[in-house]
Formats: C-alpha cells, structure tokens, sequence
C-alpha cells in the first residue's frame, strides 16, 4: 500500500483516538468553465480524468499534476467504506483548507459549503452516510483575479513574477474523518491567569454530560475542575499546583485532557500573558524585544503544503539557527501543524490573513474577508505562540482606487471584540487606520541613509513615515519596522529572473555589512521593540532570503545570528515591575487585557 501523504494529525489541540486521514490518491477533474454541477458530476460522474495525491494542490509537483495556469474549477472524488460499528455515533468530516469556494456532496447529497481559502471546516455526515462504500465528492471555485478573494501571495498574472507567486487551487490541506459520540466537545478555548495560576475554560458541547479537564506537565498531574452541562457553552476555572510559564525560546506547554460523557480530547496550552505598556511590548511582563522574519509558507514541491511534518519543524529551527526569535507569519494563514511546533519552540508569531487580491476600495469587501478572518481568530485562538494579529498587509490605493477606510476599521475592532488578549495592527505597514501598534516598511538599502531615517526618533523626536500624506504616527505607542532589508543574494545563478529590493552586493562581506548596518539601526533604537526582515528563504524568483528556496544557508548562519541575537536598547530599559493588571472577564473566568482602539490621523482628512 503507498504510505499516506501527510499522515500526522493535523489539529494537535482536539486530537480524538477515533480519526482517519483520508489523504491520498482521490479522483480528479478540471472544471475550466465551472459547468460540472449543471452537468450534475455530483450525482455520479465516472469518467474522472486524473488521479492526484490530496493533500497536494493541482498547481504542485507533488500532487503528480503541476499544472500551472490558471484553475476557475476543480473536482474531486473519493469512496470510503464504512463498518456498522463506525457508524454508531456522529461522524465529521474535516477539511483542513481548500482554496476557495468549496462544495462537498455525500452519495451525491449536498453537505455544505464552504468559502475561503486557508482556514478549516467541518461538516457533520452522519445522517448522509451509510454501511458499506460512500462517496464523498467536492467541488472548488477559485478566481484570485475577482477583487473579492483574499488570495495572499498568489499571482494574478499568468506567470509568478516579483513577489507573486505559484497559485494554490483546491485541497491543500489534510482531509481526515472523525467520529465523536452523540454528546461531545465541538470546541474549547484558553484563558491563561499567570497572577492566580488558573487557566480559564470555554467550552462548546453538544448533548448533556459533565466537562472534565485535567492538566499534566512533564506526565505529572497538576490540576483539575468538572462541571456539568446541558449543552451550549460552558465556562470553568482550572487551577493548577503548578506554573511554568511559556517565555520566547522556552515552549513550556501543558497537556490536557477533556472529556464530555464518552467524548475525549487530547490537547495542550501554554501560559503566557501579553501587555502593552507604553513603547513596550511585555510577555509575562518582560520587555522581549522581537527579532523576526518574514515568512511567506511556500515549497518548491508543494507551493503552499509543506511535503512533510518535519518541513514544517525545519523552519522554525532555521529562523533560530539564524538569531531570530519568531516570525510575521505573512500573506498565508499557516496550518495548526506548523503553530504547534512554534507554540513548542517558544517561537513568536504575528498571525495575518493573506488579504492581496481583495479590492479595498469596496466596503462591500468586507463580507469577502470578515467571515474568514474570523473563523482563523476562532481556531488559532489558543496558540501561545501567536502574540498578535494583523488581517492586513500594505492596503495600497490600487489602479486609482483609495482604501476605504472604514473596511480596516471594522474588521480591526471585530478582531479587539473577539480577542482582548492580543494587540492587532489594522494594516501592516500602510496605511494605518486603527492599530495598537504603529509598524512601517522601509526597504532603503544604504545603512547611513536607513538610520538617518530614524535618528530624531531615536533622540525622543518624530517617528518619519514615507507615507506621511496617508497616515501619521501616534506617539508614545509601541513601534517597529516590520519589513526592512531583503536584500537580493543569488547564490544559485538564477540572474536576471531573479530580483530583491535594491541594487545587490558584489560580496557576501558587502552583504553583511549591510546587513549588519541596517539591522543595528533598530537594535539601536531604545523607541523600538522589533523589526522584520525580509525575508528568511526565496520564494521562487524573489532572492532575498537568507536561505535558499530549497532551505540551504547562503551565508554562515552564525555571523547572521551574531548580529540578530546581541541586546537591544529598549531591552535595557527598565519598567516599573506594576505586576499583571486585570481589566475586565472576557469570558467570566479570568482577568484579561483590553487593547485599546487607537485611531490615526491622516493628513488626506483634514
């Protein structure tokens, strides 16, 4: 038998022992003119025309397609066979993402559908299957070049060119089975209280039972509550005998068990609080300056899937291997999986929805994004390792369209409502609206010239923004420079097809002393608490990774880690130690912070 693509449980925070990954070799047919449904494939078609190896998308290598041009439609099949036994309680199917409009038929009757591209969803088939061989069929409408797809990364030309890159269509993302009994645990979040040692609880169940939740650290028991329902939403408080806090670079995780009648669920969180105090951003009331990268979450084999688990693990390991302590996760909303190893690594990640491809200028847009961008708050919520949020990515005006404003203001005080634990910035980079954080992109390439830019907000004066005509700096809040750098090395030859920001050095000791430079500016700057480069690999023809595409170093990784890693200025700062500071119950459980909305002054209103 061929070993299953992907074969590891996708969801490490709701891990069932009854489960199947259904990954692998599946039917498959184009559908250019997004005519199968009229010509009812749903109900029966036979005549698939092609195999391919789910989780793949059809535009990889891996999926033994790697068709390139654009995809409007897909379909896919599959029969699975089902005992009486499996079919005494509920039974869902979960789709870990497809990209973008997804309908799926069970025995040729529908089960639901689902929009947008990176997120997961879960539809409940128990009353559509049966004993013996059933038929699972989808079909995907994908049109990155609608205005009303969040598409991220993906190129709306024929062909990947600068940072547009190879499209993702369809299931790209493990599909798996699960079965759950009629009384279960639909889904939980965490509350971490570091100041009284307790984890607050949410939990949605279905059917009446007790809800348990046991913790465990390093095997040993450390806590315990129960509490009965009656179905819907239930709230406790667990202590725990003992804290052990998640830092940066210590992933210090907790593993819990929950139960609900005959329902159980292996999980695990991290305890960690995130504080806002001035310039600062606090972690468990630390000044923790964030060295990150960027990282855009493709493969050359598997365009957005990584080709295996432990891909996903080697670049986490790369990025510390090279000084930095975490990563804007950007233009892509990156699988559980991949949170996971970060939330172990004590790896700090921004979260960010790839937003490029929607049209901004349209409010209208919001019902394209807002859904989506929500269910991804929703299931990453609990992920320690996610210390902020950003649904937006330089919100240019495009082709003579303005942003509307109002479309980042609403989707940014959707997010503060969801979660009061994390800071959001509205829009990395421009053109801020509302934010917690001011952040900018700056990819000047002479060093003299990058500090220049920053030296009167070095001295305690004005932050200079080159988009002063659109937005203007708050004082006194947390700010950084959240892509700076990508400076182009092609160390394999790729010439002219490649580029990076900037005329390249002639030298690698060119490329580290400008390197050097640009980054000491930051670290430099007690009024900074982070900065971006850009970026940790090449994508395709874009060349200024520190690795290459394929993850080889392209430079001896521990100069570069020499650099990132030394103190930064607002490091040496000291805070008044003010302890944890509650403001209000999100939930009823626990203490929690809430981010104030900040709004920006923008020259173009006056």
């Amino acid at each position: 038998m061929t070993q299953i693509p992907r074969p590891e449980h996708p969801q490490p925070q709701m891990k069932r022992e009854h489960w199947k990954n259904l990954n692998g070799e599946w039917d498959f047919s184009f559908d250019f003119g997004c005519s199968g449904i009229d010509q009812k494939w749903q109900e029966g078609k036979t005549d698939w025309e092609k195999k391919i190896l789910v989780p793949f998308c059809p535009e990889s290598d891996l999926s033994g397609i790697g068709y390139k041009d654009f995809i409007h439609g897909v379909w896919y099949h599959r029969t699975i066979t089902l005992t009486g036994e499996e079919l005494k309680g509920d039974l869902l199917l979960h789709f870990g993402a497809v990209d973008y409009d997804a309908r799926v038929w069970i025995n040729g009757v529908e089960a639901g559908r689902h929009q947008g591209g990176y997120v997961s969803f879960t539809f409940d088939i128990t009353k559509l299957v049966k004993e013996g061989e059933n038929d699972i069929t989808l079909f995907a409408a994908d049109d990155v070049r609608s205005g009303k797809q969040p598409k991220g990364k993906q190129s709306h030309f024929f062909y990947s060119r600068g940072c547009d890159y190879t499209r993702t269509t369809g299931i790209w993302q493990t599909v798996w089975l699960e079965w759950v009994p009629e009384s279960y645990i639909e889904k939980v979040q965490y509350y971490p209280n570091l100041a009284e040692a307790t984890l607050g609880i949410k939990a949605v169940v279905k059917g009446q039972g007790t809800l348990e939740a046991k913790a465990f650290y390093g095997g040993e028991p450390c806590g315990s509550v129960s509490a009965k329902s009656e179905g819907g939403t239930v709230t406790m408080t667990l202590p725990l005998s003992r804290l052990e806090k998640w830092e940066p670079g210590h992933g210090r995780l907790y593993d819990l068990t929950l139960t609900y009648g005959e329902d159980k669920v292996e999980s695990y969180f991290g305890m960690r609080e995130i504080r806002l105090d001035g310039e600062k951003f606090l972690i468990n009331d630390k000044s923790v300056f964030q060295r990150l990268v960027l990282d855009q979450g493709f493969y050359p084999d598997g365009i957005y899937t990584a080709p295996t688990e432990e891909a996903l693990v080697k670049d986490v390991e790369l990025s510390m291997a090279a000084g930095f302590n975490g990563a804007r996760l950007h233009q892509k909303v990156f699988e559980p999986l991949f949170l996971y190893h970060c939330d172990k690594a004590g790896y700090l990640v921004w979260g960010e929805q790839g937003c490029w491809g929607l049209d901004y200028s349209n409010p209208a847009a919001l019902k394209y994004f807002l859904p989506e961008w929500m269910e991804a708050l929703e299931r990453d919520f609990n992920h320690p390792a996610i210390i902020g949020w950003c649904p937006f990515n330089e919100t240019w005006d495009y082709e003579g369209r303005r942003q509307d404003d109002s479309l980042l203001a609403n989707v940014y005080q959707m997010t503060k409502l969801y979660d009061t634990t994390r800071p959001c910035i509205g829009t990395s980079g421009n053109y801020h609206v509302v934010t917690d954080i001011y952040d900018l992109h700056n990819y000047e390439q002479d060093p003299a010239k990058f500090a220049a830019t920053y030296e009167s907000f070095k001295q305690g004066g004005d932050l200079e923004d080159n988009h002063g005509y659109r937005q203007t700096p708050v004082k006194g809040i947390p700010t950084f420079i959240s892509e700076y750098g990508g400076i182009k090395w092609d160390e394999e030859g790729v010439g002219k097809d490649g580029w990076g920001y900037g005329a390249g050095p002639a030298t690698k000791e060119e490329f580290l002393n400008r390197y050097k430079g640009l980054t000491d500016a930051l670290l430099d700057n007690p009024h900074m608490f982070a900065f971006c480069y850009t970026q940790l690999y090449d994508v395709e023809q874009e060349l200024n990774g520190l690795y290459t595409y394929e993850r080889k170093p392209k430079f001896d990784m521990d100069v570069i880690k020499a650099i990132n890693a030394r103190k930064a200025a607002i490091e040496d700062q000291k805070h008044p130690d003010i302890g944890v500071r509650p403001s209000y119950a999100h939930i009823g459980v626990r203490p929690s912070y809430n981010f104030l909305m900040r709004p920006i002054t923008k020259a173009r209103l006056a």
